[in-house]
């Protein structure tokens, strides 16, 4: 039975010793940060309203459209590579279909582009 202890003792080091590493990280930020913030930190930067004010304000729609276009968008270059490293195997079918999906994306963005829903007013 000691043998069995014995072969589970670097388990247990490694166990210790992530624990340990992981609140040393979770404590030192508390311990070490600079608790004077100015007025320059707590103004309102990129998301366009201040950083403390009320949890349940109204938020802007167009943060929310320009996320969801971004992820359509970023998807689209997400197909890209799997149908790049395959493209020697899949032939002038594969070929066309890509370009058939390329196009309707970029008739969906030519859309979005002329509706406005890229200007930032």
């Amino acid at each position: 039975m000691l043998g069995v202890l014995a072969d589970y003792l670097p388990l247990v080091i490694f166990i210790g010793m992530s624990l340990v590493i992981g609140l040393a990280l979770l404590i030192a930020p508390f311990v070490v940060a600079h608790k004077a913030p100015d007025s320059e930190k707590l103004s309102a930067y990129e998301c366009g309203f201040n950083a403390f004010d009320d949890a349940r304000m109204k938020f802007d729609v167009r943060f929310y459209l320009v996320a969801i276009l971004f992820i359509i968008f970023d998807l689209e270059v997400a197909f890209l590579f799997p149908w790049a490293v395959a493209f020697g195997q899949l032939g002038w079918f594969g070929f066309w279909s890509m370009m058939t999906f390329l196009g309707v994306l970029t008739v969906g963005f030519i859309y979005e582009w002329k509706k406005g829903a890229l200007d930032w007013d």
